[in-house]
């Protein structure tokens, strides 16, 4: 783990701690607005929230599980999903609960609570496990950079899509990019110390 992405996952944990904190002050909430204005009703960019989807996740977890666990007989890194995806979605829940954020005013607006965004927080955990374990068996660094490239663009949009679809508001997607990533780093952190044991 470069150390780069260590310190990359303390700003992620400033920034989500700041966001936290002011969401419902009225500079974060002018950029709330902004952010909506630019994206509410953009059909491209809502197409993607199926893929951060709770049954597409569950789908994909189990798939990558089953994968690791007889065909790789890799039980460390089945551990490491279920800490990843598994408990960093737990991690999201219980967010939720403590802040009790409502989300943003819309018709048949969902009944759970809006921050941190769950599909962005979970895109994060799940496609950054999903790059990070493919890359370990890739040796060309183009195709590595490739693969984290395109995971990265669809964590972006399925962020997006939220506020697209107005059931986020952009405060509670930033902060589920953040604490996602600064969870994952944790997860990457406990992985290679074991490795290397």
């Amino acid at each position: 783990m470069k150390k780069i992405t260590s310190i990359f996952a303390l700003v992620t944990l400033l920034v989500f701690i700041i966001i936290a904190l002011n969401f419902d002050t009225p500079s974060f909430e002018a950029f709330d607005i902004k952010i909506r204005s630019l994206l509410f009703g953009n059909s491209f960019i809502i197409l993607f929230h199926n893929l951060g989807e709770t049954k597409f996740i569950i789908v994909a977890t189990v798939i990558m599980l089953l994968y690791l666990a007889f065909f790789k007989r890799d039980f460390r890194s089945v551990l490491f999903v279920l800490l990843t995806v598994g408990v960093g979605n737990g991690l999201n829940q219980l967010l939720k609960r403590i802040f009790a954020r409502p989300r943003p005013e819309l018709e048949d607006q969902l009944s759970s609570f809006s921050f941190p965004s769950g599909h962005a927080q979970i895109s994060v955990m799940f496609f950054l496990t999903l790059a990070y374990l493919i890359v370990k068996w890739l040796k060309n660094k183009k195709w590595k950079f490739t693969t984290y490239t395109i995971m990265l663009i669809l964590i972006f949009l399925i962020g997006l899509s939220r506020i697209a679809e107005g059931r986020h508001y952009a405060t509670d997607v930033l902060a589920g990019w953040s604490i996602g990533y600064t969870w994952f780093i944790i997860c990457v952190l406990w992985y290679e110390s074991k490795k290397h044991k």
